[in-house]
């Protein structure tokens, strides 16, 4: 039996000292990186070198963790993708915590499935979803998930409303038996998750009815009422409509009590994608913006934006459990629940609540942060973004060459530069280049979007380590730059000039 034993093979330490001091080289190592982040260029352009090691074949042969490590350090820490930066406001990221990163390395350490059953992972997960449900104010016997992020909550939302809202079996009978056309309404800035659940729900995008926005961005609920009433007398049956709590282009926020108010008189589905406005509901000064989303019956929000956890975490809250569980739920007997035992508990298993089955331990570091610093301090966090995202749009107006895009209800702004004498087309390409220019050197990251035709360069503000001497800065290159193409541009028109002469 010894000499057995001897060929067998684990993948725990040969060395546990060893790999103790590796650890603690580790911790130390990504600490220091996060204390210094605001030394180090926001992007880099990735190395040819860099690309060429990342086409090696997949080794055979042991190189050894502390190789494995000093990888690591050499092309994957060096060359981030910048949103940890104090300047990165592209798309809407968040920039993590260093503290949750120490408590994702402690999830990996326990290493739960939170599929279900009687285990103390699934009560933590739980209480985390019992606290997403009072910071946005939904009902505490109401139903929820942790997800990997706002489109499959999004996705899990939608799933519910189209079933509950069917009026027949549809996981036994599929969209084939439906007795009418079933149709979904929202903005035109709605996020592209929701229209690609709509598409994998066999609903199709063509039933989606894309409502007209107003000068503000927000859904025109006029428009909304005339089109619902159409679809109604021709038949079709409205099942949903989807609210926006911050839009991905502007951060717009639909009029949530006329929604709701809509949704509860036609006896429609409410689904509010607030994938990061959702959480302004933390702010007493704020939470105004977002009244009336309390009322969704199904509501998806981010964890990793504006609560600036590392990626990945998103809650969905659905307001009746037996609509969320009659979507979900599949009993094989592998999988049937046993009165004591891990296999126990008198709860549902998140595997019957969601797609996944396997699902990693994502509320640990929720959970762990806020007990931690307490959500007093992500309140004002949040507050401190919209501060700075006014302070920002206030030194776009006072510069004559800058030009703000769309109305700042909240953490993002959209801009452009402007010159005397250059059409749209000339100024998006130059604003494209400023863009462009800003990522290669390093100086910061905004993302961009088109509105009304205009290339805007769009600074999304979900970033807790930003001052607002960074903001200072981004409208200093901005100008820069900018001036620095002009001027490159009239020198080749005077080169091309002066050839033709």
């Amino acid at each position: 039996m010894q000499n057995q034993d001897q060929h067998e093979t684990n993948l725990d330490p040969q060395d546990w000292e060893a790999m103790r001091d590796l650890g603690h080289q580790m911790v130390d190592d990504a600490l220091l990186y996060l204390q210094q982040i605001r030394e180090k260029p926001v992007w880099q352009p990735i190395s040819q070198d860099t690309k060429d090691f990342f086409g090696q074949s997949v080794p055979y042969s042991p190189a050894g963790e502390q190789q494995a490590y000093q990888d690591f350090k050499d092309y994957i820490l060096s060359n981030p993708m910048g949103n940890i930066h104090p300047r990165f406001w592209g798309w809407v990221m968040g920039n993590g915590i260093p503290y949750a990163a120490l408590a994702e390395m402690l999830a990996a350490t326990v290493n739960p499935n939170m599929g279900g059953g009687e285990q103390v992972a699934v009560y933590v997960e739980r209480q985390v979803i019992d606290w997403c449900k009072e910071m946005v104010g939904f009902p505490a016997d109401s139903s929820g998930i942790l997800t990997s992020g706002g489109s499959m909550a999004n996705f899990i939302g939608l799933a519910v409303a189209r079933n509950a809202m069917a009026g027949f079996d549809i996981r036994a009978e599929g969209l084939a038996a439906a007795p009418r056309r079933m149709t979904v309404y929202t903005s035109t800035e709605t996020h592209s998750s929701n229209y690609k659940a709509i598409e994998q729900l066999g609903l199709g995008k063509k039933w989606i009815r894309f409502i007209p926005v107003n000068e503000r961005n927000e859904v025109d609920i006029q428009e909304l009422e005339k089109k619902l009433q159409e679809d109604k007398a021709s038949g079709y049956q409205p099942v949903c409509i989807i609210g926006n709590a911050g839009t991905t282009n502007t951060g717009a926020i639909d009029d949530l009590k006329a929604l709701a108010d809509i949704c509860e008189r036609e006896g429609i589905w409410f689904h509010v994608d607030g994938a990061f406005g959702a959480l302004v509901a933390l702010s007493d000064q704020y939470k105004d913006l977002v009244a009336g989303m309390e009322r969704a019956d199904s509501l998806a929000f981010d964890l990793h934006k504006w609560m600036y956890m590392p990626f990945e975490v998103a809650c969905v809250l659905i307001r009746e459990f037996k609509d969320h569980i009659d979507t979900f739920s599949v009993s094989p007997d592998y999988l049937s629940h046993m009165p004591r035992g891990l296999a126990g508990g008198h709860h549902a298993w998140f595997g019957d609540l969601g797609l996944q089955l396997t699902r990693g331990f994502k509320a640990l570091k929720v959970w762990m942060t806020l007990k931690a610093y307490g959500l007093d301090h992500f309140r004002r966090q949040i507050e401190q973004d919209i501060e700075h995202a006014k302070y920002l749009a206030d030194r776009i107006g006072e510069h004559p060459n800058l030009e703000l895009l769309a109305h700042v209800p909240l953490n993002i702004v959209c801009f452009r530069y402007t010159a005397p004498g250059m059409d749209t087309a000339e100024l998006n390409e130059l604003n494209q280049e400023v863009l462009m220019r800003l990522h290669e050197r390093g100086l910061a990251v905004p993302s961009y979007t088109r509105l009304d035709g205009k290339f805007a360069l769009r600074v999304s503000i979900t970033n807790h380590r930003s001052t607002r001497r960074d903001f200072d800065f981004l409208v200093e290159k901005v100008v820069e730059i900018a001036e620095e193409v002009i001027a490159e541009k009239a020198e080749i028109n005077r080169i091309e000039m002066s050839s033709r002469d």
